[in-house]
């Protein structure tokens, strides 16, 4: 075997490997979530500086994995803010955009260095769709905020994290 396929076997194997520790960790994350959810709106594990601490080190560990599967982080982050600090689960969506907004930046700034855009020209008309269906969906999204209670959000939440899970696992 050449040592090109080899390489291209290690990095298809190391890819498989990352996409299924994500696809185990929000899986265990709706786990928690479902188990805890009576405690994931009440006060944070952690306050002053160990708060602080795990804050940074939680953001570090989402900002990777946002960077490396180039997504805002928000699957990972509606959770951390609920579970590790105590946030109302509708406060920690709207945190959640806001904290995303930095690493979105710094992956637009990245990926639009190496020519990972070219492919957004060649499907224009699907990208302006899109945009407009998630400008159309966060209007509507701000409408329901008020409507959908906690009790129905986290379950749900745990349900998309479930379905995320299944099509990281089986993404080819």
């Amino acid at each position: 075997m050449s040592r090109l396929t080899c390489a291209g076997s290690a990095g298809s194997l190391h890819g498989r490997m990352l996409r299924q520790v994500l696809a185990v960790l929000l899986v265990m994350i709706a786990i928690v979530l479902i188990l805890g959810h009576d405690r994931a709106t009440h006060s944070p594990m952690l306050t002053g500086a160990a708060q602080l601490v795990v804050g940074v080190i939680a953001g570090s560990g989402i900002g990777m994995v946002a960077s490396i599967m180039g997504v805002a982080g928000g699957e990972l982050l509606i959770p951390t803010l609920g579970l590790l600090f105590g946030v109302d689960i509708k406060l920690a969506g709207s945190l959640s955009l806001a904290i995303s907004l930095p690493t979105m930046i710094v992956g637009f700034a990245s990926y639009s260095q190496d020519r990972s855009f070219s492919i957004l020209r060649t499907h224009k008309s699907f990208v302006f769709a899109m945009a407009v269906g998630s400008i159309v969906g966060a209007a509507i999204g701000d409408q329901l905020l008020g409507v959908v209670q906690p009790s129905i959000l986290l379950p749900a939440l745990a349900v998309i994290l479930v379905v995320s899970s299944v099509k990281v696992w089986l993404h080819q």
